[in-house]
């Protein structure tokens, strides 16, 4: 049975809800190449630093520039972080779509969005902040090129105004978002600042969501699924990588060869491991069985159109009894398919992935820390 919060009448017409803390779902409409990742990854980082269990998702994953995207943020102090459908808090930064995202919104929720856009006439049932962020980032970004980039900081500040976000936090990851630009750092956190000024000097908080201090979060990490099955091979002592380039696995590989780099090389300075660029999946998947065929724990990383190609050779491996792992990270077929979004398409053709009588292991992750854990297994 639905609840809802019980409700004061302070005004005619208007209802003051109770506040509501550490539970709540942030979407964030962008345009894809507007810098937008960044701060969405310090928005997320401050909360969780605050000690609040929390997630972040692409609704739509990176995509042509310019086109539509979305950035989804749950937090909740229970730990219930799985994304949810309604949106509490909507950030309108994208023209194309901010009518749609706003009229899509239940009663009550909050507005935060670009002033151009006029959106407080399409409600009356929503709360709306209107921000200039044109004028403010013209403020603290000399260069105008560099304005699209950094325009997005500024609805950090204003949320952590709003939210009550320590800005110590939004700084802290901030500065580890660009730990090595500097220069960088320092002119998005100007951003940032201008936009929370603005928000203390001209918005009125009419919305009850908030974030407030808790530990839920003491030793853990944020990571995704890939950097956590990096992290599992490397824990699993694999020593031979081969690896094609393709979207969305190729994160997988380059996180690990960052893994690798810093704890798998020898005291006499040499590395323990190889990992090599195959010229294609064909020849990566090879390098797999013969590696494996001379005893070293060998993988290698693809999606559905890499698996299709490595059908044969996967075929051999099966029938000469070598091992070798294939992680495959499934997007959306047929054929190349879209690339940039997630799909669980491979399952069947990967139980019986050559030409034969095969029936190889599939160990399936549900969760990021099975990434972690399968790795291993």
């Amino acid at each position: 049975m639905a609840t809802t919060d019980v409700t004061l009448q302070d005004a005619p017409g208007r209802l003051e809800r109770k506040p509501i803390v550490n539970d709540m779902s942030i979407q964030v409409g962008t345009v894809n190449g507007s810098g937008s990742q960044s701060s969405n990854t310090v928005l997320l980082r401050s909360i969780f630093q605050m000690g609040v269990p929390v997630s972040g998702k692409n609704l739509f994953p990176s995509n042509i520039a310019g086109l539509p995207t979305w950035y989804t943020i749950r937090a909740n102090k229970d730990g219930y972080i799985a994304r949810k459908k309604e949106i509490d808090f909507l950030i309108a930064m994208n023209a194309e779509t901010a009518q749609e995202d706003a009229l899509s919104l239940a009663p009550g929720a909050a507005v935060l969005y670009d002033e151009p856009l006029n959106l407080k006439s399409l409600r009356n049932d929503l709360v709306f902040y209107a921000v200039p962020y044109d004028k403010l980032v013209a403020a603290v970004c000399p260069e105008a090129k560099l304005r699209k980039l950094v325009k997005n900081m500024i609805y950090v500040g204003v949320v952590a105004q709003l939210l009550d976000i320590d800005m110590v936090e939004v700084e802290k990851a901030l500065r580890k978002q660009f730990a090595k630009k500097v220069k960088a750092a320092n002119l998005n956190m100007a951003a940032a600042k201008a936009g929370y000024d603005y928000a203390v000097a001209n918005l009125t908080k009419q919305d009850p969501f908030r974030i407030a201090r808790m530990d839920k979060t003491a030793g853990k990490i944020i990571i995704d699924g890939n950097s956590a099955a990096a992290l599992g091979c490397m824990f699993a002592g694999v020593t031979v990588v081969t690896w094609y380039p393709i979207t969305p696995s190729s994160s997988l590989v380059e996180t690990l060869i960052d893994y690798m780099k810093e704890y798998r090389i020898g005291p006499d300075g040499k590395a323990t491991f190889a990992i090599v660029q195959a010229e294609d999946e064909l020849a990566a998947i090879g390098m797999v069985i013969g590696a494996g065929w001379a005893g070293a724990r060998s993988m290698t990383a693809t999606a559905g159109p890499g698996i299709s190609l490595m059908a044969e050779f996967a075929g051999l491996a099966y029938y000469t009894e070598v091992p070798g792992v294939i992680w495959d990270i499934q997007r959306v077929g047929p054929s190349t398919g879209l690339p940039t979004r997630t799909s669980q398409g491979d399952i069947l053709s990967t139980a019986f992935l050559s030409h034969g009588d095969t029936k190889n292991i599939l160990l399936i992750p549900n969760s990021v820390s099975e990434c972690f854990d399968m790795a291993p297994e």
